[in-house]
């Protein structure tokens, strides 16, 4: 709720004058109020003020603490960004009774002080207009992987006690606006998450034991991340409250990927999954997708109650819809579907990856299926880079067993876990394709066969046309291949000698709906 802070409201409508800022002639401020800060956009400059506000999960209501949160803000922010947070500045009181930015007089209300950056270029604003790119997504991927890597141990314990609360939060926010949510389905999504924290809870502790429970982001919506000279940046860390700011590294990552899906954006959800399970090479995140519901759940739950906490929740239909839209996606995350195991196999050049990235956005659980690819395990195993060469001894028949096997255990440990896994490999060899279905066995997971089929000159072309790129295979490789003999195959085989999205739409036709 609002404090009554005298000086908190002058400073605010200071700050919103151009003269506070130097500024003459026709410029203009800019200014943007969320429900815990106002922000000033002037000149080069941009000044975010907390607000004298204090709710269940947060408290500004003194000056001592809005202070505190400045600074917080600074620290919070340093792994992500650190080159567009300059510091804490004073706004002061001086001698005759005016305010000034960073004057000689006493301080009555802190800022921080940010560089500023084009406002419309936020992801949230371009995810308005469009489908986000995928090189865009897999920049995102890219970009969280190396902030998380940057970021603090936190108190796993503290943090694991503390989503029981908040559950117990959710339901009673939940249930504060009489006719806007049916009671019957906050009980429903309440337990699922309960029972859903009941079963992870071993999983969490192993997590926290091995140094993945981190102070965060914390507020990785797409609101809080900017499009600055062509890389996205996320700004605006959690600073209010560390704990609150902590948690396992997946759970810091599901706000983002929730807020894609909900947006309709799960191809560029998926980019970012994959991209991000591939920069940490985490195999035991493989496990930890065995959390990823109910961290999703809990991000949209959280996302429906602090939109309900804003000031014009009452009188604007539009967030009243936001909030019911955010209920809708916590209760379809918390209960996902059976995961599916897809092999799709094929010579070089069929467009297997280029598949696998555009299938695995449509298959369920959310954010879609991980991709397990033979060409980066194999760099993986040999400790190089996706797009580094290997030496042709890293293609031995020895060699190659052990990639299939290392494709098979994780699309296995990523079944396990209750999510979907998408297995790019040649699978020429029977004993190949016969390992993968047996691991979707064994995972008790529905398996799915794909063989990609294109003529050898479309192959060619498209080995030639690679650039950066996981895979070693040249034109050399690709009319070698035309000698394998697949041998008996019950696999569906698809014509890949179109386009990605044709290939995409023979496979929809040919198979059962996902």
């Amino acid at each position: 709720m609002l404090i009554d802070d005298p000086t908190n409201a002058e400073v605010l409508a200071f700050l919103a004058t151009p003269a506070a800022h130097g500024m003459t002639g026709g410029d203009a401020v800019t200014r943007i109020d969320t429900h815990a800060a106002a922000v000033f956009l002037a000149g080069s400059r941009a000044l975010k003020v907390k607000r004298a506000v204090r709710f269940p999960f947060l408290d500004f209501s003194t000056l001592a603490l809005r202070k505190a949160a400045c600074e917080a803000e600074i620290e919070a922010n340093r792994a992500f960004a650190p080159g567009l947070y300059r510091g804490v500045i004073a706004i002061t009181r001086e001698a005759g009774g005016s305010l000034a930015i960073g004057g000689h007089g006493a301080a009555v209300e802190y800022a921080v002080n940010m560089a500023r950056f084009d406002e419309t270029r936020t992801l949230d604003r371009l995810a308005g207009t469009g489908p986000l790119d995928d090189t865009l997504a897999e920049a995102l991927g890219h970009v969280v992987a190396h902030g998380h890597a940057a970021t603090p141990p936190a108190d796993g314990a503290a943090w694991i006690a503390a989503l029981e609360s908040y559950i117990a939060d959710n339901d009673a926010a939940l249930r504060a606006t009489p006719g806007l949510f049916a009671p019957s389905e906050v009980d429903s999504l309440t337990a699922a998450c309960r029972a859903a924290l009941t079963r992870v809870t071993p999983l969490l502790r192993r997590r926290a034991d091995g140094g993945l429970v981190r102070r965060g982001h914390g507020d990785l919506h797409l609101g809080n991340i900017a499009l600055i000279d062509g890389r996205p940046l996320p700004f605006d860390a959690l600073e209010f409250d560390p704990l609150v700011a902590s948690g396992d590294l997946l759970y810091d990552l599901a706000f983002l990927l929730m807020d894609l899906c909900e947006r309709g954006q799960p191809r560029a959800a998926s980019l970012v999954f994959n991209r991000y399970l591939a920069e940490t090479g985490r195999d035991s995140d493989l496990d930890a997708l065995a959390a990823l519901p109910l961290f999703m759940a809990l991000r949209a739950a959280i996302r429906a109650k602090v939109t309900m906490a804003r000031p014009a929740f009452a009188a604007s239909p539009t967030l009243r819809d936001d909030t019911r839209n955010y209920f809708a996606f916590a209760r379809r995350a918390i209960a996902p579907p059976r995961p599916r195991l897809v092999a799709i196999g094929g010579l070089s050049g069929t467009g297997k990856s280029a598949l696998a990235r555009a299938y695995a956005g449509l298959l369920p659980p959310l954010p879609g299926a991980v991709v397990i690819r033979s060409d980066v395990e194999r760099k993986a195993l040999f400790g190089i880079a996706e797009t580094g060469r290997l030496p042709p001894a890293a293609y031995a028949p020895e060699m190659t067993a052990r990639v299939y096997a290392r494709v098979a255990t994780k699309a296995r440990r990523a079944v396990m876990a209750g999510h979907s896994a998408i297995a790019d490999a040649v699978f020429a060899r029977p004993d190949e394709r016969a390992a993968i279905e047996a691991a979707a066995r064994e995972a008790g997971a529905a398996f799915l066969g794909l063989v990609l089929e294109a003529d050898l000159a479309t192959r060619l072309e498209r080995v030639g046309g690679r650039v950066h790129d996981a895979s070693d295979a040249d034109a050399a490789v690709a009319r070698q291949q035309e000698s394998y003999d697949f041998g008996p195959c019950g696999w569906t085989r698809v014509s890949a000698a179109g386009t990605p999205d044709q290939t995409l739409a023979n496979v929809t036709r040919a198979v059962d709906p996902v």
